[in-house]
C-alpha cells in the first residue's frame, strides 16, 4: 500500500472508534498521522494513537520542527485526509474556512486537491441543525466526501441519526477514494 493517511480526530464520545480505524489502516500498510483536537484528548490520549500508528500525534501548528506543517502535511505528505469523527464544531469551522487550528489550516492548504472525507458523529438534533446541514452541503459542493451516519442508539441515550460510521465501513470509503485518486 504505502499511502499516507492524515486522520483528524475531534472531541466526540465516538472518537474511541478512531483507534480501531487507525489500527485497521496501519495493519493494511497505510502510513497514518493523527491530528487530535484538545477535546478529543479528553476521551483518548495521544499515547494510544502514537502506539497504534507509530507516528507522533499532532495537536498544533506550532509544535515540532516543521515551521509549516499545514502546508507540508496537506500538499506534500497526505494522499488522503479524513476527519473521523467529525464533530458539529469541526464541520462548521471547516465550512467557514477557519484556520485557527492545525486541521482548519490543513483543509485550506489542501483546497480539495487530495481527497477529504468527513465522517459526522453527533446527537440527532445537532446533526439535523440547519448550520450543520448547510455546512455539510457546502463542503460536499466544494469537493469533500461526506460519509453516511448510522442510525440507532446514541451515546446520549436517545435513538436517531448521528452515529459514527463503523471503522470497517470507513476503511472501505478510504480505499475507494484512494482508488479514484
Amino acid at each position: 500500500m504505502g499511502k499516507n493517511i492524515l486522520l483528524n480526530v475531534t472531541g466526540s464520545i465516538s472518537c474511541y472508534k478512531a483507534c480501531s480505524l487507525t489500527s485497521l489502516l496501519t495493519k493494511k500498510g497505510y502510513n497514518v498521522k493523527v491530528i487530535q483536537t484538545e477535546d478529543s484528548m479528553k476521551f483518548v490520549g495521544k499515547a494510544t494513537f502514537e502506539g497504534l500508528c507509530h507516528n507522533k500525534v499532532l495537536t498544533s501548528m506550532f509544535e515540532g520542527e516543521d515551521p509549516i506543517p499545514h502546508i507540508n502535511l496537506s500538499q506534500n505528505w497526505a494522499d488522503l485526509i479524513i476527519s473521523y469523527p467529525a464533530s458539529a464544531n469541526t464541520i462548521n469551522r471547516v465550512a467557514a474556512g477557519l484556520a485557527d487550528d492545525l486541521f482548519g489550516a490543513v483543509c485550506l492548504a489542501n483546497n480539495f486537491e487530495k481527497p477529504l472525507l468527513i465522517a459526522p458523529a453527533m446527537n440527532t438534533n445537532m446533526f439535523r441543525h440547519p448550520s450543520v446541514q448547510e455546512s455539510l452541503k457546502k463542503l460536499e459542493g466544494w469537493g469533500a466526501e461526506i460519509l453516511p451516519c448510522g442510525e440507532g442508539e446514541l451515546a446520549c441515550g436517545t435513538r436517531g441519526i448521528g452515529r459514527l460510521l463503523e471503522p470497517e465501513e470507513a476503511l472501505t470509503f478510504i480505499e475507494k477514494a484512494l482508488e479514484g485518486k
